[in-house]
């Protein structure tokens, strides 16, 4: 990735709400960086590098010129299957002017449902950072008009069906006719101080716009920025188990993990130790060996923090890639014809991430089978506290399966499909488009699942504080600790029998709050 630095003025400028100003020149902008930002709804302070915006001139002023000297794809031809029909051939000048827009209306069929404001904020975000690279031969008016919409917080409506992961083509081409002054604008709150003025888009910018995977890309971003801090929580989660089942140490033991160090079990094992405080080893738990959800966490869970750590390096590279085709080469002052539309890289880390994390979402419901049972914990069953018959936290268990089940269905793997479009001339799709849904679904359902267990072990450390001789294993002062006692400020303390949903809900807003994430 470039290391290039933006040129800035002498005074940084002010700050909008508190926040920095942010700064893009298509090589430094990260996935963590886009679901920030996006989450952030309203006005922010962006900054093109001017070294950036140079190049972004250069290749528009060369694109037009080859265009005078060759055949150059949606720019002197149609698209797809029409790639051999030439605009102007026997056509008006006003027919070949028009040709950009007439490409635009005839993509911007997105249909389905309208998407969520962050989403479309990481879009267009991310699209202007790509367009940043100078690769894609789009007028400069239009890099200025979709910062001025990220700046002031515009959203222009965008629905979600379209692609298939060759390019997000019919979101992006809503979003085109929305600067060029054709398609509707978002006025759902937070509404927009002010919207772009309309910008003419003409035969060299409308394909060069969407030739992206921005809004896959951004969808990907968010989920994967969701699933950072989720399965940051799965750990604390995993700890307070671990204190209610009286767990053994010897399974996250260092000489354990150096002896088989992939990278994220070695991770997985160290928060452990130091969630539970153990840099002592602590003393050795009720059994000799704990159930695979407590003792094999490592193990499964290590995959999922490599598969994610590898998604972020996939979107990193996208958002930052000049992918559009075809490409204007400045440096070679030529074009390109190729197929970077194709986004197998995204598909397949997308689909890596949701079968790792289906792993550690059978854990935990498995943590909540043992949390319920009294031969692990040495209290009732189901964790009742009244009169015979009582149920408990019974229904949790239902709950966590039938979060499960629609995450095992989401996990699926898309890349086993494919697509034959356009008069078989492009024959082959990543599906990238459905994964990145599909992870957004997987990370709600995940979250699901380990907030059911979050309830469960919260109320059996509750209980064995409460039953004499049912002592907590002690590991001394340690940040799990922490982590419980803010569980038990938000969690409703009372555990007769009673519907359970809303405590259920509140360990979903604990485990996608970062603080409580990271003690």
């Amino acid at each position: 990735m470039s290391t290039h630095i933006p040129v800035r003025p002498e005074a940084d400028p002010p700050m909008v709400e508190g926040r920095p100003p942010l700064w893009l020149d298509g090589a430094s902008l990260t996935a963590r960086d886009v679901a920030a930002v996006a989450r952030t709804l309203g006005p922010t302070d962006v900054h093109l590098d001017r070294a950036a915006l140079a190049h972004v001139e250069r290749a528009a002023r060369l694109g037009a010129d080859l265009s005078t000297r060759r055949a150059v794809y949606g720019r002197t031809t149609g698209v797809g299957a029409n790639r051999d029909e030439y605009v102007g051939a026997d056509a008006e000048p006003a027919d070949t002017a028009g040709h950009g827009l007439r490409l635009l209306r005839s993509h911007s069929g997105g249909a389905g449902d309208q998407l969520d404001p962050e989403l479309v904020r990481a879009a267009l975000l991310i699209r202007l950072n790509q367009l940043l690279t100078g690769r894609s031969g789009v007028s400069p008016r239009l890099v200025h008009a979709l910062a001025d919409a990220v700046r002031t917080g515009a959203r222009p409506v965008v629905h979600r069906l379209g692609a298939i992961g060759t390019g997000d083509l019919a979101p992006l081409a809503q979003i085109a006719l929305a600067l060029a002054g054709e398609g509707a604008w978002d006025t759902a709150p937070p509404v927009a101080s002010s919207r772009p003025e309309p910008v003419a888009v003409d035969a060299g910018d409308a394909l060069a716009f969407v030739s992206s995977n921005a809004v896959t890309l951004a969808e990907s971003a968010l989920a994967a920025g969701t699933l950072d801090v989720v399965l940051a929580s799965s750990h604390v989660v995993a700890a307070l188990s671990y204190l209610a089942l009286d767990g053994s140490p010897e399974a996250y033991a260092d000489p354990v993990h150096r002896a088989r160090p992939h990278p994220g079990q070695v991770r997985c094992a160290q928060r452990m130790r130091h969630l539970l405080g153990m840099e002592r080893t602590p003393p050795k738990g009720r059994r000799i060996q704990d159930p695979f959800g407590l003792r094999a966490f490592p193990q499964v869970n290590g995959p999922a923090i490599d598969a994610l750590a590898t998604l972020h390096r996939v979107l990193d590279v996208e958002i930052n890639a000049g992918a559009e085709n075809p490409m204007i080469a400045v440096a070679e002052d030529d074009v390109y014809h190729h197929a970077h539309f194709h986004t197998a890289y995204v598909a397949g880390a997308l689909d890596h991430v949701r079968a790792c994390i289906h792993g550690v979402a059978e854990l935990s419901a498995a943590r909540l089978g043992d949390l319920v049972e009294p031969e692990q914990t040495g209290l009732r069953a189901f964790l009742v506290d009244g009169p015979p018959g009582s149920s408990g936290v019974m229904i949790l268990e239902y709950m966590s399966h039938d979060a499960l089940a629609a995450l095992r269905q989401v996990a699926l793997p898309v890349t086993l499909g494919s697509a034959v479009v356009s008069r078989g001339l492009e024959d082959h799709a990543s599906f990238s488009t459905q994964a990145a849904r599909a992870t957004t679904e997987v990370a709600i359902a995940y979250t699901r699942v380990l907030a059911c267990e979050l309830v469960a072990a919260v109320r059996a450390l509750r209980l064995r504080r409460q039953n004499v001789g049912v002592p907590a294993t002690g590991t001394g002062p340690a940040p799990v600790e922490e982590a419980l006692a803010r569980a038990e400020e938000v969690l409703d303390p009372r555990t007769e029998d009673r519907p359970l949903a809303d405590d259920v809900a509140v360990a979903v807003g604990l485990l996608l709050d970062p603080t409580w994430a990271l003690v």
